[in-house]
């Protein structure tokens, strides 16, 4: 009996541990099976997720499509772009340079514009921040409302305290040429951004009396910059750096340089952060051709390489949508007075007067000086033997000559430079005093103008306007 009962005992134990090994198995493969559903479903959260994102990008591209005036450009029909979104469309004045687009590649796109807050300037410039307090005085008396003021000129590098990096690691320097033996000399004049001035302090002065600041920034006519960046120089076929004799023998910045327009238009910027109210590009321009070696500049294969007022256009174009799109502050650019009556010379420095107030800038503001026009130059149908005798005329014709060409849709406003200083070099000429200066700013009224910068280069008005 006790012999069954044990053999009983033992046959119940395996079959009740039976049953818990098979639970157990059940068990598990029933865990397993919920990890890899599980698994299953995450990996297909995952790739719905991704989706999610595609659809999102699909969005934000549609929403980037929508042009400006408000209406949808969208097709609903058509699959989903899953490209990076786009910026804005800006409209272009001038037309597609197929040349341009494969030398620089296309325009910086632009992401927001502002409205431009265009200046009604009657100006007067005051080189670095030069007689302020004088120069204030006659603001409060007189109808100037704006301040052309140096941030970066031809001989001093840059002129107020900036914070540029690259600026900041460079040497001023300046140079000479002996007249007959033809050595040059090259002296070290301490840092290039020189910092003459503090541009915060002028202008708050400025603002605080009603009074507009023009950041003025010489563009490619910088002998340090060139000796600073050797690469950024104008140079010939062979690499050589040039010199051009009418430009008294200086190097040039080479405008078909993309990472000089970089250096620009930071310089821009950073004036505009600490408040200017407009930035006016002046030397915009190539050297005039005439050069010490007598060899040519080379700026590449004919066939492939833009023309000159290509590239001016497209620095203009660059600095603008970089500037004057995303900020709404003005862009402008000095140009030479004869282009507005001479197409070659136009070519030959790369501002073509039919085309630059095309490139979206605020206003071109043409150096119309008497004095700087030739014995017996052609205006507008008008001969002048000494133009300097002659300061309403020659304004008025030099405009009138050019107006057809600044009446085409999108050109930017003319904002005519008035000449109130003394030509002593001119042999026949007048001494520019306020009726001289006045009766240019007519000129300007009476061609259908309404703006105008007085230039005096030490930025002295006295006995010059009231």
């Amino acid at each position: 009996m006790g012999y069954s009962m044990s053999r009983e005992q033992k046959r119940a134990r395996i079959r009740l541990l039976r049953k818990i090994v098979a639970v157990l198995f059940l068990l598990c493969a029933i865990t397993l099976i919920a990890d890899i559903v599980c698994a299953i479903i995450l990996i297909a959260g995952g790739g719905k997720s991704k989706d999610t994102d595609k659809e999102t990008t699909a969005q934000v591209s549609v929403v980037s499509d929508v042009d400006p005036s408000g209406s949808d450009t969208s097709d609903s029909s058509e699959p989903a772009d899953t490209s990076p979104a786009p910026g804005i469309e800006v409209k272009e004045y001038l037309p597609v340079n197929d040349l341009a687009e494969s030398y620089w590649g296309p325009l910086p796109a632009v992401s927001e514009v502002k409205p431009v807050q265009h200046n009604e300037v009657h100006g007067i410039y005051v080189a670095a921040a030069a007689h302020m307090d004088d120069n204030i005085a006659l603001a409060n008396s007189s109808d100037v409302n704006a301040f052309v003021l140096d941030l970066k000129d031809e001989a001093n590098g840059v002129l107020f305290n900036s914070n540029n990096e690259l600026a900041k690691s460079m040497t001023l320097y300046s140079y000479s040429r002996d007249k007959d033996s033809g050595a040059e000399t090259w002296t070290e004049k301490g840092n290039y951004v020189s910092a003459a001035y503090d541009l915060d302090a002028v202008i708050k002065k400025c603002h605080d009396n009603g009074i507009k600041v023009i950041g003025r920034i010489v563009c490619f006519n910088d002998i340090s910059l060139a000796k600073n960046m050797p690469d950024w120089s104008i140079k010939d076929a062979n690499g050589n750096t040039m010199r051009f004799k009418l430009e008294g023998y200086h190097m040039f910045v080479n405008p078909y340089k993309p990472e000089v327009w970089d250096f620009l238009i930071d310089i821009a910027l950073e004036a505009i952060e600490r408040g200017v109210d407009e930035i006016q590009f002046d030397y915009v321009r190539f050297p005039t051709i005439s050069t010490k070696s007598g060899e040519s500049p080379y700026f590449g294969p004919e066939d492939s390489t833009p023309t000159r007022i290509d590239a001016i256009n497209r620095f203009l174009q660059t600095a603008r949508r970089r500037i004057q799109d995303p900020t709404g502050i003005p862009v402008t650019a000095d140009v030479f007075g004869i282009i507005l009556s001479s197409e070659l010379d136009g070519k030959l420095i790369g501002q073509g007067w039919s085309t630059v107030g095309l490139t979206g800038v605020d206003a071109v503001c043409p150096m119309l000086y008497p004095s700087h026009y030739a014995s017996n130059t052609v205006l507008n149908g008008t001969n002048f033997d000494y133009p300097d005798l002659y300061p309403h005329d020659v304004m008025y014709n030099a405009l009138i000559a050019g107006k057809q060409a600044a009446s085409a849709e999108g050109y930017a406003t003319v904002r005519p430079y008035v000449q109130a200083f003394t030509a002593t070099w001119v042999s026949q000429h007048l001494n520019y005093k306020v009726p001289e200066v006045k009766a240019q700013i007519q000129a300007i009224y009476d061609a259908g103008y309404s703006e105008w910068i007085l230039w005096n280069a030490s930025g002295n008005y006295t006995n010059r306007y009231e």
